[in-house]
């Protein structure tokens, strides 16, 4: 399995962390890279951001249209049908960019994994499975679609979770945000869950939060 096209921001110095952070519906790679500028975060921190591309694919909920996605969606109701096969491959193919990090002398508890609405689904996937201790699980916007077929792996049971999300996002209802909180929670993981007075985007206080737990998973 190929590995994805990402675009990668390094640091001043040789990288000691990495966030691999995945984009949303439509979106690409360059979607979140402005705002490393924007995290403030401190230069020893060294770390190398990696915004991965998803491949191109029709989507059944927007006529077919072809747009870069993870997976495609089928119905857009409260659960959200998605298409589970192609979120599993997509999570696949995220764990072989945590592979190329650790290859790259990254440890694995040195290393983030964060998505926005669609590419958070692929992250809760990817984090709660992966084989191998993560600093930490961001999930902005986004739903557990996996939630109920998931088998996570005891090496993540620890993982750090930060879930941010909008009150007002017309896109991503806020109540999915927290169905994902209430399952995670139940599950046995503990999580830092917080809400802004956005629609389906971030605002300068989630940053300013984002750049907070980053500094404490990573710091």
């Amino acid at each position: 399995m190929p590995l994805l096209p990402c675009i990668e921001k390094e640091p001043q110095t040789p990288a000691n962390a990495a966030v691999i952070w995945l984009h949303g519906l439509g979106a690409d790679g360059n979607d979140f890279a402005p705002i490393i500028p924007e995290l403030k975060l401190p230069d020893h921190m060294a770390v190398r951001f990696v915004f991965p591309n998803a491949p191109s694919i029709p989507i059944t909920i927007n006529g077919g249209y072809v747009m870069p996605a993870w997976y495609d969606i089928t119905e857009m109701n409260i659960e959200r049908k998605v298409d589970l096969s192609q979120l599993i491959e997509s999570a696949e193919r995220v764990r072989l960019l945590i592979d190329r990090e650790i290859d790259r002398g990254i440890s694995s508890d040195r290393i983030v994994l964060a998505g926005f609405s669609q590419g958070g689904a692929v992250a809760y996937q990817t984090a709660l499975t992966h084989m191998y201790p993560l600093a930490g699980l961001m999930c902005l916007s986004s739903y557990f679609a996996t939630k109920d077929t998931i088998t996570p792996n005891s090496a993540n049971k620890q993982i750090p979770i930060k879930i941010c999300h909008g009150t007002h996002d017309p896109m991503v209802s806020v109540q999915q945000g927290k169905l994902a909180c209430e399952r995670l929670v139940e599950m046995g993981y503990t999580v830092d869950y917080s809400e802004y007075p956005m629609e389906h985007t971030v605002c300068p206080q989630e940053i300013a939060d984002i750049s907070s737990w980053l500094q404490t998973v990573l710091g």
